[in-house]
């Protein structure tokens, strides 16, 4: 069967992909017809998931080492997942993410080998820096690694994490424009745990207000604004997430094509993609706010007006 890998980079602001599980039409679309390799951000939408059976979920880190040659990707499904809740969480809102772990775990049969609550607090802050990329700082991750070990021990095939976040300030995302806010600095928590540890991880946030948002919002965040927890979607990615395996499973010499937004492909799985010949799709109608398109490598890439365009091409 064909391996694909349809990446939409995280916090850049791409108008398909960049809000809350909007590209996972397209993705499903692909992956009905491939294994299709996606990052989280791809089909994370707060209490939906677009995950299907033909997917491989893996998180920024694993996937840069994946694409450099350092690992490889075994697949892996009904994975024991261990939870991390930040100290920080107030008792209400995390008796809302633990009713939510008992609903997944109802409903879909997760298995949730354990949960840790860190023993101090994460310190998480983010923020849009010039360039209008998601950003953030997190003053305390050993806490998160001290926690993932225990969580290690009880046979953890995989991590969720959920830190308390500031509430998030203005109303750009809501209306369907500029960047997902706390894209960037959940990048950082699940790569660091990931790296340190060899193990599959994402990262929900927490807000203290846990109102429902009565406001007609854009249509591809309004998962985020139904529900107080973001948590079911990385529950069911993570509960099918590959395993990290430096000798069996997937490695990148397996990979037919790479698919990502048009101006957004200054990122390694491009480079090492382009390295060894291989096919990169970028899709013209994904814009993002950077500016590194195919004409910076040398027209190395193969351009596509629209996912439907490139999903013909190859499949017919």
């Amino acid at each position: 069967m064909v391996t694909g890998a349809f990446i939409i980079p995280t916090g850049i602001g791409a108008s398909i992909g960049g809000f809350a599980g909007d590209a996972s039409y397209w993705a499903r679309k692909f992956a009905s017809k491939c294994k299709l390799i996606v990052n989280p951000n791809v089909v994370n939408a707060a209490c939906f998931s677009g995950i299907t059976d033909n997917m491989l979920y893996v998180e920024g880190y694993a996937l840069d080492e994946f694409f450099r040659g350092n690992l490889n990707l075994l697949p892996a499904c009904n994975n024991s997942i261990g939870v991390i809740f930040d100290k920080a969480i107030p008792k209400p809102v995390l008796n809302v993410h633990l009713n939510t772990i008992n609903a997944v775990k109802t409903v879909y049969g997760t298995n949730i080998c354990g949960l840790e609550i860190t023993d101090e607090n994460v310190g998480v802050d983010f923020f849009i820096n010039k360039s209008g990329v998601s950003m953030g700082n997190v003053s305390n991750l050993a806490t998160l690694k001290k926690a993932a070990n225990k969580l290690l021990k009880c046979g953890a095939d995989a991590i969720a994490i959920v830190c308390r976040f500031p509430d998030e300030q203005g109303d750009d995302y809501a209306n369907g424009i500029g960047v997902d806010p706390v894209g960037g600095v959940e990048a950082i928590i699940s790569h660091y745990i990931s790296k340190e540890l060899n193990i599959p991880s994402a990262h929900a946030p927490a807000f203290d207000d846990l109102t429902i948002n009565t406001n007609l919002v854009d249509s591809r965040c309004a998962a985020e604004y139904i529900t107080p927890t973001f948590l079911p979607c990385i529950l069911l990615g993570l509960s099918q997430a590959p395993k990290l395996s430096k000798t069996d499973g997937f490695k990148i010499d397996d990979i037919d094509f790479l698919v990502l937004p048009h101006n957004s492909i200054g990122c390694i799985p491009v480079l090492e993609m382009i390295k060894r010949n291989k096919p990169v799709y970028t899709i013209k109608e994904n814009s993002t706010v950077l500016n590194v398109s195919p004409d910076n490598f040398l027209n190395k890439c193969i351009i596509c007006e629209t996912y439907s365009d490139l999903f013909h091409k190859l499949f017919g």
